[in-house]
């Protein structure tokens, strides 16, 4: 999509991921990366004593899943030759992730800025869905730079 047109959907969803799968390997992969081991993540029979009932995904692997989903699901502009991350406003864990589960982005762009000939900045209203829950795992405002074909930064 164009410039134009993604600065006329502010305020709107543009875009849903696929349902990724968060089972206990994609779990253990994390934990070892970010060395945190913590038994509610790796050790499924302690977790079973808890009140999640299982292992839960870490929330900051359900944040780092992000990336993979806005590829999938969010807006794709014309003529980028690179995007950044700029950070977050807000992010909240709403909800745990059990293994097993699935969870989906949706993106509504919040917020829209023309930073210069080359450079834009959106905000995206982030929501992770569980599948065949109302309560979602994440609620965030995250903020994202387009640099494009001619500038790169």
């Amino acid at each position: 999509m164009t410039r134009d047109e993604l600065k006329a959907m502010v305020g709107k969803q543009v875009g849903t991921s696929k349902w990724v799968l968060i089972d206990q390997s994609r779990i253990d992969k994390f934990a070892d990366v970010t060395e945190d081991w913590q038994y509610i993540h790796v050790d499924p029979e302690r977790a079973k004593e808890t009140p999640f009932g299982s292992t839960i995904a870490h929330g900051f692997l359900t944040l780092s899943m992000l990336s993979a989903m806005v590829y999938d699901g969010g807006p794709q502009l014309d003529g980028v030759a690179m995007g950044v991350n700029y950070g977050f406003d807000k992010v909240r864990f709403v909800s745990p992730v059990r293994e097993g589960s699935r969870v989906r982005a949706v993106f509504t762009l919040a917020d829209y800025q023309d930073r210069g000939p080359n450079e834009v900045q959106t905000t995206l209203g982030v929501t992770v869905e569980i599948e065949g829950q109302d309560k979602p795992a994440l609620v965030a405002e995250w903020l994202g730079r387009r640099y494009f074909e001619g500038d790169a930064g």
